[in-house]
C-alpha cells in the first residue's frame, strides 16, 4: 500500500495526530485490510461489536471497550488469522423513543398527533444521523471493523431472524400472553424488565391507618404503608395464621373507608407477625407480593392507576390525580376520618426506578406477552458450567448461575412504537396466530400493537449478524463467535440472553454456545474510583480526548487500566501521560531513523560485533516480548501496556539510545542493526494499542509496507547474557548514584565536574569508563584536583568510589534553601496521603489499586524526608 508521507526523508519533525489519522484510516479501508474473507484458508477469528445505542455519541466506556476489541483483532490479524470484526448498532427501543418524544414535545407536538407511520419515519431518520456520528467516532478511534458487513438490529436481516425465532418459540408453546404484574414506567407508558429497574434509597413517609371501627372494642385492624394511595385498590388484609391477635377476625370482612367494598381478612404464612402490627394491606394489582398472595386466596385484582400513573377507576374524587398528588390527598382524607392512628414519620426505603426514564416504577397489573425461560436459561447455565463457553474472570460464573438458575419468565412486550413489532395477528373471529417472515397475512387480520423488548433482537446478535437463518458463508466460517467482549454490568441484559438464544438455535445444527469465550471488563471510573456522573462533573468525554491527545494516546491511556472484570480508574493525567509516551516513541524512532536505522532493517546480527549494551537490550527485548505476548493472550492489557511502556521509556529511550549515540561513530553497522531490530519488534508489539503512530513509524523503518498485515513477533532467539546484564546494570547503578549526588548538590545538569572513578576494574566496568563519564557528566581529574566530596556505589561485584572536586561549584546557602523547600514539599505529600489513609470511609470504598498507590506515595514521602534531612544536617 503506497504511503508517500512516511519515508525516512519526509517523516515529520513532530507527531500531530490530526494531520495523519484520518488519511491513514482511509488508506487502510480502501486497501480492504479489514474486510474478512470467509473462504480464506487461514484460521478464523471473530468478534461482534456490542451494538451501541443510536441515542448519541460514544461514551468513555464504549471507547475503552472498542480499544480492547480492536487491540485483540489487530493482534490476531498479525498472528495470521482471518479476522471478522463486525460492527453494528442497536435501535434501543425505550431510549430512542424517549429522545424523539422529547424533541416532539419541544416542537409542541407528540407521537400520537404524528401517527405511528410518520413517527417511525422520523425514528429511522434519527437512526441514520446518529449511526453516522457513531461510525465516524469509531473510525477516529481506529476501529478496524469490516464496514462492508455493518448491521442494525432492525435491518431486513435482523427482522427476518427475529420473526423466525419468535415463531419457533411461539409454535413450541414457549410464548404466551397473560395478565401479570409488571414493572411499569409511567413516563414511557410501557412495561420494563426487572433488569431495567435501578433501586435507590429515597426519603418517604410511613403511614399507619386503621381499617374497621374507630372504637377499640369493635373489630378493626391497623396496617402501615409507604404508598398510601394504593389503598384505593386494597381488597384484603392479611395476617399470620398463628397470630392470636387476629385469629377471630380471619374469614370476616371490614368495610373499605373510601370505596364501597368489603375487605376480606385472610391468613397467610407470608406475613411476618413480628413486623409492625403483624397485619398487611393487600393490593394485588400494584404489589408483587400481594399479587402472589391474591392468587393463593382467589382475591380480586383491581387496577387503580392508568398508564400515566394517575388514579383511575375508583369512583372517588381522587380519580385523575397523579399518584404522588393522590398520596397526600388520600392521607389527609384518612386523617380527617381519624384513621391515621400514629404520627406520620419519615421513612427511608429502597424504591425501584426506571433506568431510562429515571422515575419510580409502578408495579401494575397488565396484559403482556411472556417467554417461558426455564429450559432456555438452563441451557445457558450449562454452556458455562461445562466450560463449553468459559467465562473470564472466573468469579463472574457465580453471578451467571444466579441469573440462569433463578430466572423468571421474561416479559417481552413493550408498549412502544419503535422496535420489532410482535409478529402476532388477530383474526376477525378472535383468532390469534403468529406468522413467519415469509407467510402471507390474511386480509382482515390486525397485528399486535406492542413491540418486543430491545434485548430480544439483541439476543440474536451473535448469529443473526452472520446471516442466520440462512446458512451463509459467514455463519459457516465465523460461528460460534470467538469471544464476547463486554461489560459485567450487562451480563444479564445481553450475555445471558444471547446464550439462551444460542442454545435454542443449536437445535438446527449450529454450535451449542454462541461464543467460544466470554470476557467481561469493568467500568471506567474517575481517578478516585468513583462512578462517573454529570452531577459530579467527573465524566470523561472521549471525543474531547481524541481532539486534544489523538487516538493512540486515548487508546493507550484506557488500555493501561484494563484487566478482566476490574474497574478502571481514569483521569486526564492518564491521557497526558499516554500522549507523552506517544511523543517519546515518535522522537526516539525519528532519531534512530536519522541515525540510519532503516539501513539496518532486516540485517543479520553478528554476535561477535555486539557490545554489552547491544546484548543487554536484545535480551530485555525478548523478555518483554514474551511478557507482553502472554499478557495480551489472557486479556491483561494493563500488564502488557506497563511492560511495553517501561521498556520503551526507561530502557530503550533513556539508556540504549544514549549508549547508541556513543557507539555509532565506531560501530555504525551493528548499532543500526540493533536499533532496527528493537524498533521493528517494539512497533509491532505496540501496534494493537497505538495503531496510527506505529503505522507511520514502521513504514518509515521497513520501507512502505503496512503494519496491519505484518507478522506478530515470534520468539527472537536473543537469550539474556548474564555477564553483559551485570555490567550494564552496574553501570546504570553507578550513573544513577552520581546523578543523584549532583542533584542533591544543586549542580547544573550540563556542568561537567572533575571526578576520579576508583574501583571500575574490580567491579567489572573497566571498559565502561567513557560511557559512565558521558552519562554522568563528569570529567577526568586534572592537575590540581582537590577532592571535596565522594560517593560510594555498591555494585554486585565490588564498590566503586567516585571522588569529586567541587571547589567553587556548590552554593551552600542556595543548596540549604533548596533542601528545605524539598522537605516542605515532601511533608505536604506525607500529610495529604496520611489524611486519606486515616479515612475509614475512603478505604472502604476505594479500589485496592488506588489505596495501594496512596500507601506507596506515603512511604516514599517518609523515605525522602529522612534522606533530605540527613543531607541538610551535613551542611550544618
Amino acid at each position: 500500500m503506497p504511503n508517500p508521507e512516511t519515508t525516512n526523508e519526509t517523516l515529520p519533525s513532530a507527531w500531530e495526530p490530526s494531520a495523519h489519522e484520518d488519511e491513514i484510516y482511509r488508506r487502510w479501508q480502501e486497501a480492504g485490510l479489514f474486510t474478512a474473507d470467509p473462504a480464506s484458508e487461514k484460521p478464523k477469528f471473530s468478534i461482534v461489536v456490542p451494538p451501541p445505542n443510536v441515542t448519541g455519541n460514544l461514551h468513555v466506556g464504549h471507547a475503552m471497550e472498542h480499544a480492547v476489541m480492536d487491540a485483540i483483532c489487530r493482534r490476531k490479524r498479525m498472528q495470521g488469522y482471518e479476522v471478522l470484526y463486525l460492527p453494528g448498532f442497536d435501535h434501543a427501543s425505550i431510549a430512542t423513543q424517549a429522545a424523539i418524544e422529547s424533541q416532539l414535545a419541544a416542537e409542541g407536538t407528540s407521537r400520537h398527533e404524528l401517527g405511528r407511520e410518520a413517527f417511525l419515519e422520523r425514528a429511522f431518520a434519527w437512526k441514520e444521523e446518529v449511526r453516522g456520528n457513531i461510525s465516524g467516532q469509531m473510525r477516529r478511534l481506529g476501529d478496524s471493523v469490516d464496514w462492508s458487513r455493518e448491521r442494525f438490529t432492525m435491518d431486513d436481516g435482523l427482522v427476518k431472524a427475529v420473526r423466525t425465532v419468535f415463531k419457533q418459540l411461539f409454535d413450541a408453546g414457549l410464548v404466551y400472553q397473560a395478565e401479570r404484574l409488571v414493572n411499569w414506567s409511567p413516563k414511557q407508558r410501557t412495561a420494563i424488565s426487572d433488569a431495567e429497574v435501578v433501586h435507590k434509597e429515597v426519603d418517604g413517609e410511613l403511614v399507619s391507618l386503621r381499617y374497621g371501627s374507630l372504637k377499640d372494642d369493635e373489630p378493626h385492624i391497623v396496617v402501615a404503608t409507604t404508598r398510601v394511595e394504593t389503598m384505593l385498590g386494597d381488597v384484603a388484609v392479611a395476617v399470620h395464621p398463628d397470630d392470636e391477635r387476629y385469629r377471630r377476625l380471619v374469614g370476616t370482612t371490614l368495610p373499605h373507608p373510601l370505596v364501597g367494598r368489603e375487605l376480606r381478612i385472610v391468613a397467610d404464612t407470608h406475613v411476618d407477625p413480628e413486623f409492625g402490627t403483624g397485619a398487611v394491606k393487600i393490593t394485588p394489582a400494584h404489589d408483587p407480593n400481594d399479587f402472589e398472595l391474591a392468587q393463593r386466596h382467589g382475591l380480586a385484582m383491581l387496577t387503580v392507576m392508568d398508564e400515566d400513573g394517575k388514579i383511575a377507576g375508583t369512583g372517588t374524587r381522587f380519580d385523575g390525580m397523579d399518584r404522588f398528588e393522590a398520596r397526600k390527598a388520600v392521607r389527609l382524607e384518612l386523617a380527617e376520618q381519624g384513621r391515621v392512628v400514629a404520627e406520620v414519620r419519615p421513612y427511608k426505603h429502597s424504591v425501584g426506578h426506571s433506568e431510562r426514564g429515571g422515575e419510580p416504577v409502578e408495579p401494575r397489573l397488565s396484559l403482556q406477552w411472556f417467554l417461558k425461560v426455564e429450559s432456555l436459561a438452563k441451557a445457558a447455565g450449562e454452556q458455562v458450567r461445562s466450560e463449553l463457553m468459559p467465562i473470564a474472570p472466573e468469579g463472574l460464573a457465580a453471578r451467571w448461575f444466579d441469573w440462569t438458575d433463578n430466572m423468571r419468565d421474561w416479559c417481552v412486550s413493550r408498549q412502544l412504537w419503535w422496535g420489532h413489532r410482535i409478529p402476532v395477528w388477530y383474526g376477525p373471529a378472535g383468532e390469534v396466530r403468529c406468522f413467519g417472515h415469509d407467510e402471507e397475512i390474511p386480509e382482515g387480520w390486525t397485528q399486535e400493537h406492542d413491540v418486543l423488548d430491545t434485548w430480544f433482537s439483541s439476543g440474536l446478535w451473535a448469529f443473526a449478524t452472520l446471516g442466520w437463518p440462512e446458512r451463509t458463508p459467514e455463519l459457516e466460517a465465523f460461528y460460534p463467535v470467538s469471544v464476547l467482549v463486554t461489560g459485567y454490568d450487562i451480563l444479564f441484559f445481553w450475555a445471558v440472553r444471547m446464550a439462551m438464544f444460542g442454545g435454542w438455535v443449536a437445535q438446527e445444527g449450529l454450535a451449542q454456545a454462541p461464543f467460544r469465550e466470554l470476557w467481561f471488563h469493568g467500568l471506567v471510573r474517575d481517578e478516585k474510583g468513583q462512578k462517573m456522573s454529570k452531577s459530579k462533573g467527573n465524566v470523561i468525554n472521549p471525543l474531547d480526548w481524541l481532539d486534544r491527545f489523538g487516538a493512540d494516546a486515548t487508546r493507550f491511556a484506557l488500555l493501561r487500566g484494563v484487566a478482566p472484570g476490574t474497574d478502571v480508574p481514569m483521569g486526564e493525567s492518564n491521557a497526558i501521560a499516554a500522549r507523552n509516551f506517544v511523543t517519546k516513541l515518535f522522537n526516539a524512532t525519528r532519531f534512530a531513523l536519522i541515525s540510519g536505522a532503516a539501513e539496518g532493517f532486516g540485517a543479520s546480527l553478528d554476535e561477535n560485533s555486539l557490545t554489552d549494551a547491544d546484548r543487554w537490550i536484545l535480551g530485555r527485548l525478548e523478555e518483554v516480548r514474551a511478557e507482553a505476548d502472554s499478557a495480551f493472550e489472557t486479556g491483561e492489557f494493563a500488564k502488557a501496556s506497563h511492560a511495553l511502556y517501561q521498556f520503551t521509556w526507561d530502557e530503550f529511550c533513556d539508556w540504549y539510545l544514549e549508549l547508541a549515540k556513543l557507539q555509532l561513530p565506531e560501530r555504525p553497522d551493528s548499532t543500526r542493526a540493533v536499533l532496527a531490530r528493537v524498533l521493528d519488534v517494539l512497533l509491532r508489539l505496540l501496534h494493537p494499542s497505538m495503531p496510527f503512530v506505529t503505522e507511520v513509524l514502521w513504514q518509515a523503518l521497513a520501507g512502505g509496507e503496512t503494519l496491519v498485515s505484518a507478522s506478530w513477533p515470534a520468539p527472537l532467539g536473543h537469550q539474556a547474557d548474564p555477564a553483559a546484564l551485570a555490567r550494564v546494570t552496574g553501570a546504570q547503578t553507578l550513573i544513577t548514584d552520581i546523578r543523584r549526588f549532583r542533584s542533591e548538590q544543586g549542580l547544573p545538569p550540563g556542568q561537567r565536574i572533575p571526578a576520579a572513578l576508583d574501583g571500575l576494574a574490580e567491579a567489572g566496568l573497566a571498559d565502561w569508563a567513557e560511557q559512565i563519564r558521558a552519562f554522568a557528566r563528569v570529567g577526568v581529574p586534572e592537575e590540581g584536583f582537590n577532592q571535596t566530596a565522594a560517593v560510594e556505589s555498591a555494585l554486585g561485584s565490588g564498590v566503586v568510589v567516585v571522588r569529586f572536586d567541587l571547589s567553587g561549584t556548590v552554593d551552600k546557602d542556595a543548596l540549604r534553601k533548596r533542601l528545605e523547600k524539598d522537605i516542605a514539599t515532601q511533608q505536604k505529600e506525607l500529610d495529604g496521603t496520611a489524611v486519606k489513609l486515616g479515612d475509614e470511609s475512603f478505604l472502604a470504598k476505594a479500589p485496592e489499586p488506588v489505596v495501594a498507590k496512596i500507601r506507596a506515595r506515603n512511604e516514599t514521602a517518609k523515605a525522602e524526608i529522612e534522606r533530605l534531612e540527613a543531607k541538610l544536617e551535613e551542611l550544618r
